[in-house]
């Protein structure tokens, strides 16, 4: 069978499509709404030491009750997990704080090219399931999705471009569009990315939620993770259509 680590270098591209956004300050989700409290039981809130007095925050979401999914340019000196959060500035009884003891960047990532940007974090103990806290299992197997589907994504990163993070856990749905939408956009490669947005309306992915589920509208059934690593049309005018490099090939 192999380790959760051996399997997460074979998945196939489109299941594991990250929201992975530049990790050098919190973000958001831009043009969307707050999520209904602890309806995502899976996701995860990264708090991340990456250096002296500077941390900085990523989502994940949990896989099995000791590892949480995440990307790669989110590991760190050490990293605090919170488990059953909706509002991240106000404690409840539901939240589950676990240390990362272990992290496993993908073996191929390549922090320049943002390829390969995938990383399992091993908790320091498992976390209890409740009605706030839940894993999201990997799907067996994957089919391509085809343009037109729409999608949503979750996070706690900005939701206007220059304000900081959101408090609360935030969702938009966006559509994949055809590749030709995303041509214009230099690294753009049909082969490992996939086009995601609209640009005739403001919504988008921003910074802050790097490592965050992106998945098809049909859960759970359908419900497929997918790695990406955001480029700068996130960046520099949300609601563009969205780029990621899907570098997890088989």
């Amino acid at each position: 069978m192999g380790s959760l680590s051996e399997k997460m270098g074979h998945l196939p591209l489109p299941l594991l499509f990250f929201l992975l956004c530049s990790r050098s300050e919190a973000g958001e989700i831009i043009g969307g709404t707050e999520c209904k409290p602890h309806s995502r039981p899976y996701m995860a809130h990264l708090e991340i030491v990456i250096a002296q007095d500077k941390v900085v925050h990523c989502g994940g979401f949990l896989i099995r009750r000791n590892f949480v999914l995440t990307a790669a340019h989110c590991a760190g000196r050490s990293i605090t997990v919170t488990l059953g959060a909706h509002n991240i500035m106000e404690k409840e009884d539901t939240w589950q704080k676990l240390e990362v003891i272990k992290q496993f960047p993908h073996p191929k990532y390549d922090n320049t090219l943002i390829l390969h940007d995938i990383m399992l974090l091993k908790l320091n103990e498992k976390a209890n399931l409740t009605l706030a806290v839940g894993t999201l299992p990997l799907p067996p197997q994957f089919n391509s999705v085809p343009p037109g589907r729409v999608c949503r994504a979750a996070g706690w990163g900005i939701t206007e471009v220059g304000e900081s993070g959101s408090d609360t856990l935030q969702e938009v749905k966006l559509r994949l569009m055809d590749t030709k939408a995303c041509r214009h956009f230099h690294s753009f490669d049909p082969n490992l990315q996939l086009c995601v947005g609209n640009p005739q309306k403001r919504k988008s992915v921003f910074k802050g939620d790097s490592g965050a589920l992106f998945c098809v509208l049909e859960w759970p059934r359908a419900l497929s993770p997918m790695d990406s690593g955001m480029q700068s049309p996130l960046l520099s005018s949300p609601g563009s259509p969205i780029t990621g490099p899907g570098s997890i090939r088989s």
